[in-house]
């Protein structure tokens, strides 16, 4: 396959029928679009699809228009693999910062990400369709082979209780927490959360509730005070580095045959 090959993501969803060899897919308005206007691309050019649980597929663009367009299955180049559970619970910030919240998480691996609306929250309305969109473009770029589900807001505390069997840090900006390093080794590779405040930090009653929460860890991002963004990058790059093939090279496993 062409290695400039543009890279969807199909929504399993809208899929009449299994992903297999000659098997002939309908792309969107929006992705015709890309392919069209964007990308330059015409009958005949390359594909990489993937939906998120059927491995990377190469294809071949057979029809393009300014309403949609079609490609052709031609082998699977890439298997499913295993993910580790790790889900992103963060107070909604402002459009700029969450968007770019978003794509850094997808970036590095979030399977999930929660919005918790906490007591110094003043975001009241976030565009879930733009973040999906985001989050969508952010794995077909990285190359990954699934995109996180976004979640719309919840109250903290109710997201909280859909997450007891999940253990979770979070950033404790007075100082008592645990170093992240030694808590995000002691996680490994198992699941994991990150759950990040708002701009203000949390309420100090808030914060005496979590730390009440037995799945819950206080961890310290360090002396500086840290944009919610920020903090979402670090804490996540923190849990992955330091799982046991946090360092290692990237892992594609190829279908043969």
């Amino acid at each position: 396959m062409a290695a400039d090959a543009p890279r969807l993501y199909l929504d399993p969803d809208r899929l009449t029928g299994p992903m297999a060899p000659g098997a002939e897919l309908l792309l969107d308005e929006d992705q015709a679009h890309y392919l069209r206007a964007v990308m330059r691309r015409e009958t005949g050019a390359a594909l990489a699809l993937f939906n998120g649980r059927d491995g990377e597929w190469a294809a071949e663009l057979v029809a393009v228009g300014k309403r949609g367009a079609a490609a052709r299955l031609v082998v699977q180049h890439r298997l499913p693999a295993p993910e580790r559970r790790l889900e992103l619970v963060m107070a909604p910030v402002k459009r700029g910062p969450v968007e770019f919240a978003v794509e850094k998480a997808t970036e590095l691996g979030v399977t999930a990400i929660r919005f918790a609306v906490t007591r110094r929250t003043v975001v009241d309305r976030l565009r879930m369709d733009r973040l999906a969109a985001i989050a969508r473009e952010a794995a077909e770029q990285c190359e990954r082979l699934t995109v996180p589900a976004i979640h719309a807001p919840e109250p903290l505390d109710a997201v909280l209780e859909r997450l007891d069997d999940l253990p979770i840090v979070f950033g404790d900006e007075t100082g008592a927490g645990r170093p992240a390093a030694s808590v995000a080794a002691m996680l490994g590779d198992g699941p994991a959360g990150l759950l990040t405040g708002p701009e203000g930090g949390f309420d100090p009653a808030e914060l005496d509730r979590l730390r009440a929460r037995p799945h819950l860890t206080a961890i310290g991002l360090g002396p500086r005070v840290l944009r919610a963004e920020t903090a979402v990058i670090a804490g996540l790059a923190i849990l992955q580095a330091l799982a046991p093939d946090g360092g290692g090279a990237r892992h594609r496993p190829t279908a043969t045959g």
